[in-house]
């Protein structure tokens, strides 16, 4: 990483650090979802193991889905408040700029990964996982928090304002409902079922979990990079063309 896109990083993570909100729906959101599901839905749902090791891959996802608002909320206050310009004065490069937004919401996500991590072993969490699979674990959030990262800053960039930009992340944050996060795809209703069993999330999660059990399906593994990577590209390159036409 050059000077400038650690510079970049550093004022980014200083702006979240310094917003209550931020943190709030960034680390401590996820540690509460966590908690509403295992303490007061987990006995209402039968998936075969106790409900905190079901639910914790599911928890991992939505820990990183939960801060991209903020991502793409400070993606788009540079791109309409004139700091573009700053920079562009300053000789800033472009790439530091896209690159500090996506290092910022990824080292994000990995602290909030941590704090649901921490809070599901005090629940009782039990994995099966040896050294090799939780480096899966770690690889597979990482793909999915830079691939995350860069569709988010791309519909920061591509909104009109901050708030629409805010808004624009809610459909990732509400996918996850509607994957194998919180109950097997197999008990939903006809529709929502194959909605489940196809979109992009449930293959991600059902790799972290088969990782974290001690059992990792290779087809899963594939789709969900699959996803991750097909993701990371179209973010990467609506990014930057959309940076170039508006910066």
């Amino acid at each position: 990483m050059n000077t400038q896109s650690m510079v970049m990083l550093r004022r980014n993570f200083k702006h979240v650090a310094r917003n209550p909100i931020s943190v709030f729906n960034a680390i401590l959101m996820p540690v509460v979802m966590m908690l509403m599901f295992v303490y007061m839905l987990g006995g209402a749902f039968s998936v075969g193991v106790d409900y905190v090791d079901y639910a914790t891959p599911g928890m991992l996802l939505m820990a990183v889905c939960y801060g991209l608002g903020a991502a793409a909320t400070a993606v788009n206050s540079d791109m309409t408040k004139g700091i573009i310009n700053r920079f562009k004065v300053m000789d800033v490069s472009r790439g530091a700029v896209l690159n500090g937004h996506v290092i910022t919401s990824v080292l994000t996500n990995l602290i909030a990964i941590v704090a649901v991590l921490g809070v599901a072993f005090l629940l009782g969490f039990s994995p099966a996982a040896g050294f090799l699979d939780w480096l899966g674990v770690a690889g597979m959030v990482l793909l999915l928090g830079v691939a995350a990262a860069w569709l988010t800053i791309a519909l920061g960039m591509a909104a009109k304002s901050p708030e629409t930009a805010g808004m624009a992340s809610v459909p990732l944050v509400m996918l996850p409902f509607f994957s194998s996060a919180i109950v097997p795809a197999d008990k939903m209703g006809p529709g929502l079922r194959e909605f489940a069993e196809y979109q992009p999330f449930t293959p991600i999660i059902e790799t972290i979990r088969g990782l974290l059990h001690g059992t990792p399906s290779t087809g899963d593994a594939i789709a969900a990079v699959a996803w991750c990577a097909g993701i990371a590209l179209v973010g990467y390159l609506w990014s930057r063309s959309t940076f170039k036409k508006r910066a």
